[in-house]
């Protein structure tokens, strides 16, 4: 017997670029996502811009996954090796949980686009407050290949034979369970 299709499930999205340079209205990686949340049939449900800053990086993200109302977030800028590249040094110390195997993936994609300068890239992700979150570099290009080659399938409900949309619930179980036992 043939199971039942499952439904499409929009996500709640939240778009934050990082760049001490641009506007909302030159913003084109920002843009890039944006669109293509939308075109997946998901909500964008926030998008904002702050400039290389930790501090400011980290309380836009954390007050994002305190919201009820997003389910993911992605950031796209500062994870180069410049001074002023600061997003992910901003974002891993708050994660509850790594996502070691986003930036493998993101790697491996970007390595068949732009060879061995994708090194120069420290895309990571994680988990946060039960919220996805995922460090994208601020290339255009490099959201195109973060969205087309990994969260469009990921967050995409129908996805088989796994996807982060079917997990979203679980997110939180420890805290309900009273918190991470140590030995």
């Amino acid at each position: 017997m043939a199971s039942e299709p499952r439904p499409f499930v929009p996500v709640r999205i939240a778009v934050l670029t990082v760049s001490d340079s641009r506007t909302l209205a030159d913003d084109k990686s920002g843009q890039t996502l944006a669109d293509r949340i939308t075109e997946a049939g998901h909500v964008l449900k926030a998008r904002d811009i702050v400039t290389d800053d930790k501090d400011k990086i980290r309380d836009r993200v954390t007050a994002w996954s305190l919201d009820p109302e997003i389910d993911v977030i992605i950031t796209t800028g500062g994870t180069g090796f410049t001074g002023r590249d600061v997003t992910p040094d901003a974002l891993e110390p708050i994660f509850e949980k790594r996502m070691d195997g986003f930036s493998e993936v993101f790697h491996r994609i970007s390595y068949d686009k732009i060879g061995t300068s994708t090194i120069q890239s420290r895309a990571t992700g994680g988990v946060l407050n039960a919220t996805f979150v995922f460090v994208l570099p601020g290339s255009p290009g490099a959201c195109r290949d973060a969205w087309d080659g990994i969260l469009k399938a990921q967050l995409d409900y129908r996805h088989m034979p796994c996807n982060f949309v079917e997990i979203m619930p679980r997110l939180d179980e420890h805290l309900r369970r009273g918190g991470i036992k140590t030995a």
